[in-house]
C-alpha cells in the first residue's frame, strides 16, 4: 500500500491531462471570440456594400 501511495503521488498523468484540457479550453475561447468578432465585422461590411449597391 505504501508503494502504491508513493507511485500515485509521483504520477503526473492526471496533471498532464488537466493541463491539456485547460489548453484546449483556452484555444476554444480564443477561437470563439475571434470568429465572433470576424463575423460581426464581415456582417457590417456586407451590409455596407449591400446598401451602397442597392442605392444605385
Amino acid at each position: 500500500m505504501k508503494k502504491f501511495l508513493q507511485k500515485f503521488r509521483k504520477g503526473e498523468s492526471g496533471a498532464t491531462a488537466i493541463e491539456y484540457g485547460l489548453i484546449a479550453a483556452l484555444i476554444a475561447v480564443v477561437l470563439i471570440s475571434s470568429l465572433t468578432r470576424l463575423g460581426n465585422n464581415m456582417s457590417t461590411r456586407f451590409n455596407s456594400i449591400g446598401s451602397s449597391v442597392g442605392s444605385r
